[in-house]
């Protein structure tokens, strides 16, 4: 079975599959500016090559959705890798609120667990 097409929708804060029925959601946090808009990034925020450091952006991956029409074809695991993917290429760290990614994705897929947000790197932030 070919790779299904997900599509980075950034204006939604989320990866889709190309009929918008599956999805993973997410928000951006910018620790140090937890004080300032609670946190959140908007499209006015430096890009992460402009952040410092101690100024890591971080994805809260929220929910993962797939129909019931749809389960079972890997899709949960396709949108996880391209948030992942995402994530790694800007530098970020991930925050894998949503159970499946925590319960389910980071133990089937180990490789992924060195952009997980921990207590490690709070003091750095």
């Amino acid at each position: 079975m070919e790779a299904p097409a997900i599509i980075w929708n950034e204006n939604m804060q989320r990866f889709e599959t190309e009929d918008k029925a599956a999805f993973l959601e997410y928000r951006l946090i910018r620790p140090a500016a937890a004080a300032d808009r609670k946190g959140e990034v908007s499209a006015e925020s430096p890009s992460v090559e402009e952040e410092g450091k101690g100024d890591r952006t971080v994805m809260d991956m929220l929910h993962t959705f797939v129909p019931r029409s749809k389960r079972g074809m890997g899709l949960a695991k396709h949108l996880c890798v391209a948030a992942f993917s995402h994530a790694q290429s800007r530098s970020m760290l991930v925050i894998p609120t949503c159970s499946y990614i925590s319960d389910t994705f980071l133990p089937q897929n180990p490789s992924w667990s060195p952009l997980v947000y921990n207590e490690e790197f709070r003091s750095s932030m």
